[in-house]
C-alpha cells in the first residue's frame, strides 16, 4: 500500500472537487455569521443553517461590487463554487455572487446607505439653501443625449427668455456615472459658479438609476454652496440625491419650472401691480380735488380776512388784558409805596420835638444822660422852632427813678 501525504491527500481531494460540475457553480441559501472584511478588501464569513454551516470567501473582486453592506443575521443567496483550502483541509465556498433574500440587494443598499446619511445629518431640512428668485446663470449636470436637457431647455426658455443655461455633460449610469457626477456639481461650485444647479436625467430601472443613489454623488450635493434641484427619473422613482438637494422635482421639465420665474405671469402680476397702482392713484387725486373743492366753498375762500379775524379778537383781548394788569400792578405799587412814607414819617424825630421834646448837643454829640455833662459844659438846644445854646450850672443824676 502507498503512503501519502497529507499535502498530496488534500491536493487530490480539491481536484475532485473542482472537477465535479455541480460545485463550480452553485446557489447556496443561508444565514451569514462572524461577517468580517479586512483592509485588503476580502470578505469571510459562515452561511449556516438549522443543521450545518460553511465557510466562504469572497475576494475583493468581487466584494467591492457589493451593493449593499452584508450584515450578521441576515438571510442571503450566495453563488459561486466550493473548493478545498489546502492550508487547513477544510473546504470553502468561493463567493462570487451574493444577494440578500426577499428585499433586493439595491433595495437593501438603498435603505442602508439612506438611514446611514440620514444619521450623519445629510437630509436635515435646516441644511437646504432656498432658490433665487430670479436666476441668471443655471447649470445643468446631465447627458449631453436624451430629451432631459431638451425639456430643461424648452421649458426655461418659454419661461424666462433671457435665463443662461449651461450644460456640463455626464454619463449617468454605467461605470464611471457616479464620479462624473459629483465632479460635475465640484466644477459648478469651484470654478464656473452659477445661481442654481439642475442635477437628473430621465426614467429607468433602479439599476439605471443608481449613480444618484451613490455616496459620492450625496455627499457632492450635499457640499454644494449652490441651490441644487434633483431631477432623476419620474416621480415614482426615488433616490438620495432626492433628499439630500434642496428641491426635489418629478421631473425635469418640473425641475425648470422650479428655476425659473414665468415670464408671462411676472407681466400679468405687474400689469395687475400696475391697475392697482392707476387706481390708487387715481383715489388719491380724487380725494384731493374732493377736498379742495370742499375747501374753496367755505367762507373764508371768498374773505380771507376771515382766516385773521379770530387772531386779531385773541391780540385784543391779549392787549386789553396787558394794560389791566399793568393798571394793577402800577395800583398795588403805590399803595406800598405810600404805607412806607407813613411808617418814614412816624420815625421822623422832627415830630418827636414838636410834641415837646428837645434834643441837647455837646460838643456835635447827642447828650442822652446827665453823666455825659458837667456844671460849666455849653450844649446845644435844639427845638421843633429852632435852636438855643446855655450853659450847665448843675449836673444831678436821679436816683432809683425819683
Amino acid at each position: 500500500m502507498t503512503v501519502h501525504s497529507v499535502s498530496d491527500v488534500t491536493r487530490y481531494i480539491k481536484g475532485m472537487f473542482e472537477h465535479e460540475p455541480i460545485l463550480s457553480d452553485l446557489l447556496i441559501r443561508g444565514e451569514v455569521s462572524n461577517y468580517k472584511r479586512y483592509p485588503s478588501g476580502h470578505a469571510y464569513f459562515t452561511l449556516k443553517d438549522a443543521g450545518s454551516s460553511m465557510k466562504c470567501v469572497m475576494f475583493n473582486g468581487y466584494a467591492r461590487n457589493l451593493r449593499f453592506a452584508p450584515e450578521n443575521g441576515m438571510q442571503v443567496i450566495a453563488g459561486g463554487n466550493i473548493s478545498v483550502y489546502e492550508r487547513d483541509g477544510a473546504y470553502q465556498l468561493y463567493v462570487s455572487f451574493l444577494t440578500p433574500e426577499g428585499a433586493g440587494a439595491l433595495a437593501l443598499a438603498f435603505e442602508q446607505m439612506r438611514d446611514r446619511l440620514a444619521a450623519e445629518g445629510l437630509f436635515d431640512e435646516g441644511h437646504k439653501q432656498p432658490l433665487p428668485r430670479f436666476p441668471r446663470r443655471i447649470g445643468i449636470v446631465t447627458s449631453s443625449a436624451g430629451a432631459v436637457l431638451r425639456d430643461i431647455h424648452n421649458v426655461s426658455k418659454r419661461r424666462w427668455p433671457g435665463v443662461q443655461l449651461i450644460l456640463h455633460p455626464v454619463l449617468v449610469q454605467g461605470a464611471g456615472a457616479a464620479e462624473q457626477i459629483a465632479d460635475a456639481v465640484a466644477f459648478f461650485n469651484e470654478k464656473y459658479p452659477v445661481d442654481v444647479l439642475i442635477v437628473g436625467r430621465g426614467g429607468g430601472s433602479a439599476e439605471d438609476l443608481w449613480a444618484f443613489n451613490e455616496e459620492v454623488v450625496v455627499r457632492a450635493v450635499y457640499r454644494s454652496r449652490i441651490p441644487v434641484i434633483s431631477a432623476v427619473g419620474h416621480e415614482t422613482d426615488t433616490t438620495l440625491v432626492d433628499f439630500v438637494s434642496d428641491r426635489r422635482a418629478a421631473t425635469p421639465s418640473q425641475a425648470a419650472e422650479f428655476a425659473v420665474p414665468d415670464a408671462a405671469e411676472m407681466e400679468r402680476f405687474l400689469m395687475g401691480l400696475r391697475a392697482r397702482l392707476d387706481a390708487g392713484r387715481k383715489r388719491q387725486i380724487d380725494h384731493a380735488v374732493a377736498r379742495l373743492s370742499t375747501l374753496v366753498q367755505r367762507p373764508w375762500c371768498t374773505n380771507p380776512r376771515m382766516l385773521i379775524a379770530p387772531l386779531m379778537q385773541r391780540s385784543d383781548r391779549a392787549t386789553a388784558e396787558l394794560h389791566r394788569a399793568a393798571k394793577e400792578q402800577s395800583v398795588a405799587a403805590r399803595h406800598r409805596l405810600e404805607l412806607v412814607l407813613k411808617r418814614l414819617e412816624l420815625l421822623n424825630p422832627v415830630r418827636v420835638l414838636y410834641r415837646g421834646f428837645s434834643i441837647v448837643e455837646k460838643d456835635g454829640r447827642a447828650v442822652s444822660r446827665v453823666k455825659d455833662v458837667t456844671a460849666g459844659d455849653r450844649v446845644n438846644i435844639t427845638f421843633a422852632d429852632g435852636k438855643i445854646s446855655a450853659v450847665v450850672e448843675q449836673a444831678k443824676e436821679q436816683q432809683n427813678g425819683a
